[in-house]
């Protein structure tokens, strides 16, 4: 018997998956990827425990999804059954009976030379698929590489939505910026500060306009500041939004509604200016906006900052 052969035999290639006997090819390739997805050795690079797990995983989806092979194991997996209940039933008799017992180990020598022929039919479908090389394999393999890939470059880009929400945002088409405070219930113990974070909070408002900042207080749970581009959009969301069913929100204007100036006439003489403005002074307003914008943010978070310590004061 070759080695690989002895080694599928030890195994319990259906207890492997976490499957029953009668599952079909479509289950036990279902199982075989939800399986290997957390064993796969480029998710556990410094687990040798996980490539190994992983190679027994493959062995039995080839011979599993493979019909001649499956029908050898099964025959092979019902013989040792079939010998343990033999065993325990020895066991028990060998102490009554002696002719009985003389009649058992016969029956299990038949028996014996019958599991031979059935294990010689396994490894010869194992040598088969080796030659052959097992498609079925080699195609669940590649879906799972390709969904490992997949998973890599959906947390690269919610990283980089992370940092796009935590800076500063340059989408403000007025010099107006509405600021309004939210409230929520946290217990100081709650990791995920009543179900609200900074990506959290975007999400819900930014069906109402531009947001330029979100600050979440560091020092308070259920506390934070939302800076909207337009007074407009502020409004919407301190009349509309309620937050999570759960753990609504209390939306209030952190320093009074701001009063919005009806935009200049445009009817009158359009003064050209000396074709568009030049790179250098581009470059000198977008520096200078982005200045304004920092300084804002800062002014925000001191401002958070100083109105927790006063509430902790008061308590």
């Amino acid at each position: 018997m070759s080695g690989k052969a002895k080694e599928i035999l030890q195994m319990d290639l259906y207890g492997l998956l976490g499957i029953e006997s009668t599952a079909t090819t479509k289950e036990i390739k279902k199982a075989y990827r939800q399986k290997a997805l957390t064993c796969h050795p480029d998710k556990n690079p410094d687990n040798p425990r996980a490539a190994e797990l992983f190679h027994q995983l493959s062995q039995a989806l080839e011979v599993l999804t493979d019909a001649a092979a499956k029908a050898a194991y099964d025959k092979v997996r019902a013989a040792k059954k079939q010998a343990e209940e033999r065993n325990r039933k020895l066991d028990d008799k060998r102490k009554k009976i002696k002719l009985d017992l003389e009649a058992r180990e016969r029956q299990a020598e038949a028996q014996s030379q019958e599991e031979v022929q059935i294990t010689r039919t396994l490894e010869e479908e194992i040598a088969r698929l080796r030659e052959e090389g097992s498609r079925q394999l080699e195609e669940e393999q590649r879906l799972i590489r390709e969904q490992i890939q997949r998973e890599r470059e959906e947390q690269q880009q919610t990283g980089t939505y992370s940092q796009r929400i935590s800076g500063v945002r340059t989408c403000s088409k007025s010099s107006v910026t509405p600021k309004l405070k939210l409230k929520w219930k946290s217990k100081k113990e709650d990791e995920t500060n009543g179900g609200y974070s900074q990506d959290t909070i975007f999400k819900l408002l930014q069906k109402y306009g531009d947001i330029l900042n979100v600050i979440v207080s560091s020092k308070k749970k259920g506390s934070a500041v939302v800076e909207f581009a337009t007074v407009r959009a502020a409004e919407l969301a301190v009349k509309n939004e309620s937050g999570l069913s759960g753990n609504p929100l209390r939306i209030s204007w952190l320093e009074g509604q701001p009063e919005v100036f009806p935009a200049a006439s445009q009817s009158g003489p359009f003064v050209p200016t000396q074709g568009s403005l030049s790179t250098e002074r581009d470059y000198e307003s977008i520096v200078m906006m982005k200045m304004r914008q920092a300084a804002e943010r800062q002014k925000l978070i001191q401002q958070m900052q100083r109105e927790d310590e006063e509430e902790a004061d008061g308590s």
